[in-house]
């Protein structure tokens, strides 16, 4: 083994750390699998450099580890990147959404509220409904929902 072996080996090493270190602490850049093939090549060139340079399989060994990270990789990403809820609430966004009535709502008007999840927004309904109803959100427009209660609260 020569310095220069060691030394783009050693780099390999450092650069593929540097890489995984900065998946860490910023997640989602997609970083695993080139620091995951650096490390494995910087080892290899370090450990066998003839083998990893000079026969066909050093190239192969690269593409199957490349492979091998893929195939770990892309799943744990799907895993971690779960499809979530819109981050910006709006009225059709809370429509099958359960609330609770604050302040009563009046049939026609915008007086009423609801709190829907930690949000209170105002409500309209075809009904009144009495403080202290739970309600299900339909929909909305503008800054208001549209609210029916709940059946088995509506019944009693």
């Amino acid at each position: 083994m020569t310095d220069a072996n060691l030394t783009v080996g050693l780099l390999m090493l450092i650069v593929g750390i540097a890489v995984l270190t900065f998946e860490i602490i910023h997640p989602g850049a997609f970083l695993l699998i080139p620091g995951t093939v650096l490390l494995v090549v910087g080892a290899l060139y370090i450990l066998v450099p003839n083998f990893l340079l000079d026969t066909i399989w050093g190239p192969l060994i690269v593409a199957a580890v490349t492979v091998a990270a893929m195939l770990v990789t892309i799943p744990l990403y799907q895993h971690l990147g779960k499809i979530h809820r819109p981050l910006t609430t709006t009225p059709q966004t809370l429509a099958g959404e359960q609330g609770l009535v604050v302040t009563e709502v009046i049939p026609d008007s915008l007086r009423g509220k609801v709190r829907v999840g930690s949000e209170i927004w105002s409500a309209r309904s075809r009904m009144t409904i009495p403080l202290g109803t739970r309600v299900r959100v339909l929909g909305g427009e503008g800054v208001a929902v549209n609210v029916e209660p709940i059946e088995s609260e509506a019944a009693s």
